[in-house]
């Protein structure tokens, strides 16, 4: 399978993009980058791995379990604040939250994500695995396609978040693309991050909300925003390609759910996630 040369995680666009400067008393500085944006919005994803790094920071253990986040408005390019505050720390986990800000218009702070999280050491727990969650079954990476696959498709005029990423979909699940979608509301896939970094749990704190939609297979067009998301990391990822698969059994009322799985080179399950999105317009 050909990938990109494995970059340096200090030097990776992912760890630039959320790095964050302590200003003392569980605050933190950052900026959010351009490049992470879809339709001129910053993508859930990365927000989430942004704050997810400062609570990181903050709490005494180093590794993200399960983070929930709640979309108050939606945030832009720009400077931001997190403020962070340390719930309760326990011998094996310890939990936080966590705000970002940003400055409106009219000179206002203004909250833009709320997450509530609890970290621990992926490195401590067990090998014990009993499950009957299975691998998805994706095409080898050569027969999946990617976004300049699609003729008359140019998601990359606006999708920044896209030169981040290097997604090579199924093609039983890009019909849409191509003006017919399956109804099934399914999306699957092949993910690494574009510099070549390999993937960790922050960066998996990503890689859950990073796919097209799931609304795009169900014949919809449009920004489909995320209300709530929460992300469970179970183990960290081997080095390799991940495998990533999307979909949405119930859209009512004008807002669908997501369910993702991430599975890693060595096929564990290393990532799942939900949320809840508004149903595009």
């Amino acid at each position: 399978m050909a990938m990109a040369a494995q970059a340096s995680i200090g030097n990776s666009e992912f760890d630039r993009d959320t790095a964050v400067v302590p200003r003392g008393s569980g605050v933190y500085d950052t900026h959010l980058s351009p490049g992470w944006t879809i339709l001129h919005a910053v993508n859930g994803g990365y927000l989430l791995g942004t704050v997810g790094r400062a609570l990181g920071d903050a709490l005494p253990h180093p590794d993200p379990f399960t983070l929930s986040g709640h979309f108050v408005s939606a945030c832009t390019p720009g400077p931001a604040v997190i403020r962070t505050q340390t719930v309760r720390t326990g011998r094996t986990l310890s939990t936080g939250q966590a705000s970002l800000y940003q400055i409106d218009e009219d000179g206002r702070e203004v909250e833009r994500i709320r997450v509530l999280a609890t970290y621990g050491e992926l490195d401590a727990l067990t090998d014990e695995v009993r499950t009957s969650a299975t691998p998805p079954a994706v095409p080898p990476y050569e027969r999946c396609v990617g976004p300049a696959d699609a003729p008359g498709l140019d998601l990359a005029r606006t999708w920044a978040i896209l030169g981040r990423l290097n997604i090579r979909l199924d093609p039983d699940t890009v019909g849409w693309a191509l003006g017919a979608p399956s109804g099934k509301g399914e999306v699957r896939g092949w993910f690494t991050l574009a510099d070549g970094r390999d993937a960790d749990p922050l960066s998996l704190l990503m890689t859950v909300d990073c796919f097209p939609p799931t609304s795009f297979d169900l014949g919809l067009k449009g920004w489909t925003p995320t209300v709530e998301l929460t992300a469970h990391i179970r183990c960290r990822p081997a080095p390799g390609p991940l495998r990533v698969a999307i979909a949405t059994r119930n859209l009512a009322g004008g807002f669908l759910e997501e369910d993702a799985e991430i599975w890693d080179s060595r096929d564990r399950l290393v990532a799942q996630s939900r949320q809840l999105a508004k149903v595009p317009r």
